[in-house]
């Protein structure tokens, strides 16, 4: 039996499971699903149809318990199917709403507050990133010449960004203003319009080649141009509702509890998580990212749930909005939460952009 097999009475019976089990974080039995579904099943029915559930992976059976729990293959396909429902869902506008909305002089208020905001929502531990660059792309480069010794390297990205960075320059060089203006034309002839990815080995070693003496000032433009289109190191990220976790008791064993409050605490790895949701390949129509147990990018975090967004300030311009919880968790909630705050963020840009906006 394969996925695509899963009748209209397995998906319901799978549906009830893991409804029942993300209220109750108890196993789920057979009479517990006769009482909870419209099917008007009998008890020996619904176990056959578990049993079926169950050699498929869609559920387990804990030792110490005759019930079932969701697998993260059973999670998986009720996170599709929750993402696959295109439903328009009427909600009452949240407090969140209303403060996202007013006028806000400082962003980094604005993210805080909403990560705590989101944090009692939910019940679960919550991230927001403060916007940075990404996909951008090298608009013009201009070396001049300092002081002896020196030149400046002005980077100017694709959303106007200027980067400054100085560099030294070997006393054997001779850099005359018609050699830096060779320079200038060479770079930009070689870079204008790439991004950091598209700066290959192949297109600095050309670069080197014709640069002919100078390849150390052209190493250090290259340089210059890797911290000015990397982000990650100045990345802020606001986190809160952190003890949160320790609501639930298959996160607060052992030294789980520990290891996932530093990870919120440090932050550190929280960049890992970030990168990978700004990975192309991982974005879908939704702009949610939804990763359970081991697939998510952390070590810290295989017995969590993380759900993602990725909000937009304009071209190139995005953040990430987190949520972390256990596998049980209300991803229905969670999914609507996470879509609120993505349109009031993308709300707040609009009603910002001040005059000339149409």
């Amino acid at each position: 039996m394969t996925e695509m097999e899963l009748d209209e009475r397995k998906i319901k019976i799978l549906d009830a499971i893991i409804r029942n089990y993300l209220e109750t974080g108890e196993p789920v039995g057979s009479r517990t699903i006769s009482k909870y579904t419209d099917l008007n099943l009998s008890s020996a029915t619904i176990r056959n149809e578990m049993s079926d559930l169950e050699e498929l992976g869609y559920i387990v059976q804990p030792h110490t318990s005759a019930g079932r729990i969701p697998s993260d293959k059973g999670y998986r396909f009720y996170v599709d199917n929750l993402m696959r429902d295109n439903r328009e869902k009427e909600r009452q506008v949240s407090e969140m709403k209303e403060f996202v909305i007013e006028k806000t002089e400082k962003m980094e208020q604005v993210l805080k507050q909403m990560a705590k905001m989101l944090a009692a929502n939910t019940n679960y531990a919550t991230m927001v990133t403060a916007p940075s660059y990404h996909s951008n792309k090298v608009k013009f480069i201009q070396l001049s010449k300092m002081a002896d010794g020196q030149i400046l390297a002005v980077v100017v990205l694709s959303n106007n960004i200027v980067k400054n960075q100085v560099i030294a320059v070997d006393d054997e060089e001779e850099l005359d203003n018609d050699t830096l203006l060779k320079l200038n034309i060479l770079l930009n002839s070689a870079l204008n319009g790439l991004s950091i990815d598209e700066i290959n080995l192949a297109t600095i070693s050309k670069l080197k080649e014709q640069s002919g003496i100078h390849q150390g000032i052209v190493s250090n433009v290259i340089d210059a141009l890797g911290q000015a289109l990397s982000e990650d190191e100045d990345l802020e990220i606001y986190t809160s509702g952190a003890t949160n976790i320790l609501k639930y008791p298959e996160l607060s064993t052992n030294n789980k509890a520990s290891e996932l409050l530093s990870t919120l605490e440090e932050k550190e790895e929280l960049a890992q998580l970030v990168s990978d949701v700004f990975h192309p390949d991982d974005q879908n129509e939704t702009g949610i990212q939804v990763y359970i147990g081991n697939e998510a990018p952390i070590q810290t975090m295989k017995d969590c749930s993380v759900v993602t967004a990725t909000y937009e300030l304009g071209e190139g311009v995005k953040g990430t909005i987190g949520i972390i919880g256990p596998k049980r968790m209300d991803y229905e909630k969670v999914m609507d939460n996470l879509k609120n705050l993505k349109t009031q963020l993308d709300d707040l840009f609009e009603k910002n952009k001040g005059p000339g906006k149409e």
